[in-house]
């Protein structure tokens, strides 16, 4: 499988295994982001989960504007844009399915 369609793939997967969980939160409370808050850190467990979400995502945003910047990477806007409706399991496999097609597009040196 081309690295390309894998991270389409996971671009699939980013978007409905984490809504598969949400949406019925949703439909039940309505965009609350205080119970939201509340809910996500209510132990210590799920703050773990909650900071390691938090810390990666800062971490992904930084990454795709340094390397769009160097790569030349067009539409990285699209990533802040899955990054902050989904998470970090759509931006990272978006990112690099975005990498994959800008470097499939430049000639490559030797």
């Amino acid at each position: 499988m081309k690295p390309k369609t894998l991270y389409l793939a996971l671009c699939l997967a980013g978007v409905l295994l984490p809504y598969w969980q949400f949406l019925p939160w949703a439909w039940q409370h309505g965009l609350n982001l205080p119970l939201f808050a509340r809910e996500l850190f209510a132990n210590r467990i799920g703050a773990f989960f909650g900071m390691d979400v938090i810390v990666s995502a800062i971490a992904l945003l930084a990454f795709t504007r340094i390397e769009s910047t160097r790569l030349g990477i067009r539409k990285r806007w699209l990533v802040l844009v899955a990054v902050l409706t989904v998470g970090v399991s759509l931006g990272l496999p978006l990112f690099l399915y975005l990498r994959e097609l800008e470097l499939e597009r430049k000639p490559r040196v030797a």
